[in-house]
């Protein structure tokens, strides 16, 4: 990615105005759903270009902020949608239909769709910056800038300098705090807020730093059989490395053992090397941690958000779904997480959440963790990282929000619609297989017609999909499943999947014949 200058102190000065505005604006609309707002939303991946390259369909993720297209149940609302490529009409149609007592069409007539036409691996927010056309295009769809912002998967230095020329607010934590996001900035803030962490250390930046890490691990705890290396940058698991101490030496021959096998860690992300790993470890850094056992382990999430007014809120808690040959890759998540502990994994949570917002950041994030359970029963949670900018939870979670027009409880960590009765689902963006190549999006909507695979409003659950645009060339879509309980979220999963699988093989075997 590009490196831009900092802002002029007249630049900082413009921000701080913006974000003040924001606030005023915020404070008066909050609450009324009639008000009028432009919300421009920018899915850029602006993270490391060469790690997202090994994630399969990733220029597709841009399609991952579609559910804010939902917003558009707000009958004074105008969303402007930015991406790299045009998205296929089908998919609009889809989510204009999915609103709730809003006709489509008058959905769509304040609805802009503005693409740079560019699929290059570069992050959008950059081919933005680089098109001073398509950024007029962007200013006069906004009918009243003092009414509107930008919100983002990530907010990086091309976001803000994005942001100042639109002369636009943006809903997301400013760059200049990216490092608490870290994960050698997570784990500082964990020791402040006095959250359980993982042993380890932070703020590595070689193989000798590695080396020396995970040296010290094993010698304070010569029982430990593995730890993990992870990137501070990192993303999805897909940053993640495993080590095995199987057959370390003890003493003195030690640490030359470790730095001797350290370009055989099992690397999460398909196709990483120890070169290009070392290369990524010295640019951005990283940490080493204790690898975490347990006979009944867990990955819960809480959600929370920092208005503009700073005022902070729990949004959600979840049960992350991990894959991967160690269980460190992101594939789904089960909300709310399980009853047992969702109200500790969210206190602990709104601890982190106010320190962040002491530092002055702004809008979604998640705080993760691993619980293990005691001999007891009861429950270690280990907090793991910080996620300083919308996830994979944050999306299905806005489906649900906006499907159902209900809300989450934070006494009871469930969310309730209207009537009081609570709903779950289950989710994954990371649904998969060579059965589904070939497909298109249209395809898929006519196979979910004929199946009955839909959000039935009648008694407000159902199937919605997301990440459609990936699904022809990579067999590859995105899923949440919303159920009155637990098993009845699963069990439109399982339903669904089974139902493609057998539409993907009935085309694949007509093909053959």
């Amino acid at each position: 990615m590009s490196k831009l200058p900092p802002p002029t102190q007249a630049e900082f000065d413009r921000l701080k105005q913006l974000q003040e505005r924001f606030a005023r604006s915020f404070e008066t609309t909050r609450d009324d759903r009639n008000a009028p707002r432009t919300v421009v939303i920018v899915p850029s991946l602006s993270l490391d270009q060469e790690v997202l390259a090994r994630i399969s369909g990733v220029h597709h993720y841009e399609e991952r902020q579609l559910c804010m297209l939902l917003l558009l149940r707000f009958p004074r609302t105008r969303v402007i949608y930015l991406t790299s490529m045009p998205i296929a009409e089908p998919i609009i149609d889809y989510y204009l239909h999915l609103l709730p007592g809003i006709p489509a069409q008058h959905a769509r007539r304040r609805l802009t769709l503005i693409s740079c036409d560019d699929a290059s691996p570069t992050p959008l927010t950059e081919k933005l910056l680089a098109r001073p056309r398509v950024l007029k295009r962007i200013r006069e769809a906004i009918p009243d800038p003092a009414t509107a912002h930008m919100t983002c998967f990530t907010v990086t230095e091309s976001e803000r300098a994005l942001g100042l020329e639109l002369d636009l607010p943006v809903y997301g934590c400013d760059p200049s705090l990216y490092h608490l996001g870290t994960k050698s900035g997570s784990r500082k803030l964990f020791r402040q807020a006095g959250l359980d962490l993982p042993a380890g250390s932070e703020d590595l930046t070689d193989a000798n730093d590695v080396s020396a890490a995970l040296t010290e691990l094993k010698t304070n705890d010569p029982a430990l059989e593995r730890a993990v290396v992870k990137l501070n940058d990192g993303f999805s698991g897909e940053g993640n490395a495993v080590f095995d101490f199987a057959g370390a030496p003890e003493g003195s021959a030690l640490s030359p053992w470790i730095k001797q096998r350290l370009p055989g860690l099992a690397f999460e992300a398909g196709g990483m090397t120890w070169e290009l790993y070392s290369d990524k470890l010295h640019a951005m850094g990283g940490i080493v941690e204790e690898f975490i056992n347990g006979k009944d382990k867990c990955s819960p999430s809480a959600q929370l958000r920092i208005d503009p007014t700073g005022a902070v809120e729990p949004i959600s808690t979840h049960d992350q779904l991990l894959g991967g040959d160690n269980a460190q890759i992101f594939l789904g998540c089960r909300f709310p997480a399980d009853k047992s502990y969702r109200l500790d994994i969210q206190n602990r949570g709104l601890a982190v959440a106010k320190l962040l917002a002491d530092e002055g950041a702004l809008g979604r994030f998640s705080v993760d963790f691993l619980s293990t359970r005691n001999s007891d029963g009861s429950w270690r949670h280990t907090a793991i990282e910080i996620n300083l900018r919308k996830g994979g939870t944050t999306h299905p979670f806005l489906m649900l929000q906006s499907l159902t027009d209900g809300d989450y409880c934070a006494k009871t960590g469930q969310f309730l619609i209207p009537g009081g009765k609570p709903r779950y689902y289950y989710a994954s963006d990371n649904l998969e297989s060579d059965l589904y190549r070939g497909l298109l999006p249209f395809d898929l909507i006519d196979i979910a017609a004929m199946n009955r695979l839909h959000f039935h409003g009648t008694n407000q659950e159902g199937v919605a999909f997301h990440l459609m645009g990936a699904l022809s060339e990579f067999g590859k879509l995105g899923i949440v499943c919303i159920g009155s309980s637990y098993d009845r979220a699963e069990k439109y999963y399982h339903e669904t999947v089974a139902i493609l699988d057998k539409e993907g093989k009935a085309w694949l075997d007509k093909g053959r014949r």
